[in-house]
């Protein structure tokens, strides 16, 4: 058909694509990324750690931060690392990322999973740490499996679950299987075993489908276990929920943690009705909940991030932590002028300024003789103008919503942007192992590890 349209059109073979088009590709677009980031102030990340089927060690850096109203994600690099990836090696792999593209100096903070070398390499880098929240909940969920009474039925369910499903009026589902690492997994297995449960029963009567003893297990259960089956999953939903809120692709903010956490705090507080298997799912789990997040320097970036997001303002009611957004405003705005102030340029007169030179000259004079406000007392009236405005519901985009309030809340938007870019979970550089996952396939294990870098970044930025 090509030859058809254009009979001189010549397609490129693969040795001009591999090592000609797309690494010119990549450079043009690495370097428009590059430009655009000059003009970003403050930016966040998320990093992790991937290994592909060929056994290579990958580190992938995605960099978030807040441009003319909208959230931006960049994945900066997916590098491939052949050294011990302890804290150190870690942290200057990625400060070496950072630096290649010049953003440094702009990253507040890093959201990393829970293991020990992220955590250290974090705090070589000397920006503020968050543990991924969508972890941080799944690590909560796990510890149900250190209950003996719950792990011992999770584990007779299991058992029904490895057969297979029968004929039923039933959704054409298969049963699952719960896997500790996999999030909400259990939840999920939960969920199908009520949905398929007259299926089960239906297999422990049907001779041609089992085994005498595997119809004396089936037997085994019964409408207690659908109870406590029924029971966990509407205890559990809104752990669920919030797993998939807060590792969205739309970007959850760290703003989104404390009125999650305060949610799950009032939904697995003990009541005096609960039965002792309710008990001892809300206390497993909000027993090491509670433990998180704990540290003070966490806890006073959550407070003010969760207070500049609009659709939350209203959950962190303190003085003392409108007083630290008030002298965070002040100081930023301080910074940001003193960074933007362009050097004098003398200018030549108009033949009109000069003929009205001299009412100039008073008009400047009376106007430097005025008291001039401090940044505090401007950030005042915008503090107090801020807090009397209602919160915005939840669907309602906050990034969007400070962009049209630039004008009227100046110095409050200019901060905002820096707790609204920092993210709730590490996700966004767990999606881009999919993307990799396609990329180095069984197929194309050989690939090396920069071109697979550079389809990577082509695919998840243009």
């Amino acid at each position: 058909m090509t030859k058809i349209l254009n009979p001189k059109y010549k397609a490129p073979n693969r040795d001009s694509l591999s090592n000609h088009l797309i690494p010119n590709w990549y450079r043009v677009e690495k370097g428009n990324l590059i430009s655009e980031l000059k003009h970003v102030s403050k930016a966040a990340i998320t990093a992790d750690g991937w290994t592909s089927f060929s056994q290579d060690h990958y580190l992938t850096v995605t960099l978030h931060y807040v441009r003319n109203g909208q959230a931006q994600e960049q994945v900066l690099k997916t590098k491939a690392v052949y050294r011990a990836q302890t804290g150190t090696a870690v942290a200057e792999e990625i400060d070496d990322i950072l630096e290649d593209y010049g953003v440094r100096e702009k990253v507040v903070a890093a959201t990393v999973d829970n293991a020990a070398n992220m955590d250290v390499a974090v705090k070589k880098l000397q920006v503020v740490k968050f543990p991924c929240f969508a972890h941080t909940l799944n690590l909560g969920a796990q510890k149900l499996y250190n209950c003996t009474a719950i792990s011992n039925w999770v584990a007779r369910i299991r058992c029904d679950c490895l057969d297979e499903e029968v004929p039923h009026e039933l959704p054409k589902h298969m049963l699952l299987l719960d896997v500790k690492t996999r999030w909400n997994s259990l939840y999920l297995m939960m969920e199908r075993f009520c949905e398929q449960f007259p299926a089960i029963q239906a297999a422990a009567i049907d001779p041609r489908l089992r085994k005498p003893m595997e119809k004396d297990r089936l037997a085994k259960i019964g409408n207690e276990d659908l109870r406590k089956a029924e029971e966990f999953v509407l205890l559990m939903r809104k752990h669920y929920t919030s797993t998939l809120a807060v590792s969205s692709d739309k970007g959850p903010t760290c703003g989104e943690i404390l009125p999650i956490l305060q949610k799950l705090q009032q939904h697995y507080t003990v009541q005096e009705d609960d039965s002792s298997f309710t008990r001892s799912i809300k206390e497993s789990i909000w027993n090491d909940l509670s433990k998180r997040y704990q540290e003070a320097y966490i806890q006073r970036f959550l407070e003010e991030a969760t207070i500049v997001d609009p659709r939350f303002k209203s959950k962190v009611d303190k003085d003392e932590v409108w007083d630290r957004i008030r002298g965070k405003a002040a100081m930023a705005a301080n910074t940001e002028a003193a960074a933007d102030e362009p050097p004098p340029v003398k200018q030549k007169k108009t033949a009109l300024e000069e003929l009205f030179e001299e009412e100039d000259n008073e008009l400047q004079s009376f106007q430097q003789r005025q008291p001039l406000l401090s940044l505090a007392q401007r950030v005042d009236p915008e503090i107090q103008l801020y807090r009397s405005l209602p919160p915005i519901p939840c669907k309602d985009n906050a990034t969007l919503w400070w962009w049209s309030k630039r004008e009227t809340l100046p110095l409050l938007s200019g901060l905002a942007e820096s707790f609204l870019c920092v993210q709730a979970s590490s996700t966004p550089s767990e999606r881009v192992f999919s993307t990799a996952g396609d990329t180095i396939s069984p197929e194309r294990s050989r690939i090396l590890p920069e071109k697979a870098d550079i389809l990577i970044f082509l695919q998840k930025n243009c």
